[in-house]
């Protein structure tokens, strides 16, 4: 009897046991990798709850970009793609540094409670500016946009965006220094 060069005793020709196995989908090496991808995850993280969010987000940008893959190593590809999603919400934390809640508890409130006439007043000064200064007004002041993007939204060149945000400014001013007069009695 001649001995299988097989060390699991299979017959050559067989097929079965020395024959390598057939390529697995794209989703089952995704998923063959979970566990591997769960232990890094923890490890670049060091937190269980912070280690499945990244583990989440890696495995949902793995499967939306399958066509990126170029058929080579995907474990490689799939570690790849977990380090640079660290990485990148490191450097979104450290741009935007945050206090946890616990620390912020003893912190006194630096803006006072909204006065309702104050807002009242205020409402009432920017419905009295004409509509173009208004919009400057709020695209600038309110949602935070630099004069290009207001120029981009209104298509308006940037001096214009500056006359008429210094011009609503102005007239805001003047409405609300105009109200902000204060009745005393005279002294008995």
């Amino acid at each position: 009897m001649s001995q299988s060069p097989d060390p699991h005793g299979a017959e050559a020709g067989s097929g079965r046991e020395g024959a390598p196995a057939p390529p697995l989908s794209f989703d089952a090496e995704i998923l063959a990798l979970l566990p591997q991808l769960r232990r890094y995850s923890r490890s670049l993280t060091r937190s269980d709850a912070e280690s499945e969010d990244l583990l989440q987000d890696c495995v949902e940008k793995a499967l939306s970009h399958r066509t990126q893959w170029r058929g080579a190593n995907i474990r490689a590809w799939a570690y790849r793609i977990m380090t640079n999603l660290h990485l990148n919400a490191r450097r979104a934390v450290a741009r935007r540094p945050s206090v946890g809640i616990e620390a912020a508890e003893g912190l006194a409130e630096s803006v006072p409670p909204s006065d309702p006439l104050a807002r009242n007043r205020l409402v009432q000064a920017l419905d009295t500016l004409p509509k173009e200064a208004r919009a400057v007004l709020m695209l600038v002041a309110v949602e935070g946009h630099t004069y290009q993007e207001v120029a981009e939204i209104l298509d308006i060149p940037v001096g214009t965006v500056m006359s008429r945000l210094s011009r609503a400014r102005q007239m805001l001013r003047e409405k609300l220094a105009a109200e902000n007069v204060i009745h005393l009695r005279s002294p008995r």
